[in-house]
């Protein structure tokens, strides 16, 4: 028979487990609503949830709407350095 602790350490991992889902899928539905735009224009010969979309966007990155960056990178998707240093353009 299963303790107590036992119990209450698998339920604490599946409320963690859903908190975390709930979290990522509201920051992916913040991230489509923003860029779905930028992904009809560049992208969407693809499959929205592919790779190959994901690397279209990627590609595409310098033609991205302002909002569809900033929801980027509030999901973590990238990083603020990474938008400074393409805004930069290339390195000499």
């Amino acid at each position: 028979m299963p303790t107590i602790a036992l119990i209450l350490s698998a339920a604490v991992a599946l409320v963690a487990t859903a908190t975390l889902t709930a979290t990522a899928h509201a920051a992916s539905l913040a991230v489509e609503l923003a860029c779905a735009s930028d992904y009809y224009a560049y992208c969407s010969k693809y499959d929205s949830d592919s790779q190959a979309a994901r690397s279209c966007m990627d590609r595409n990155g310098s033609k991205l709407s302002h909002r569809c960056v900033n929801a980027l990178v509030r999901a973590g998707e990238v990083s603020k350095s990474e938008v400074k240093r393409r805004a930069e353009g290339p390195s000499r």
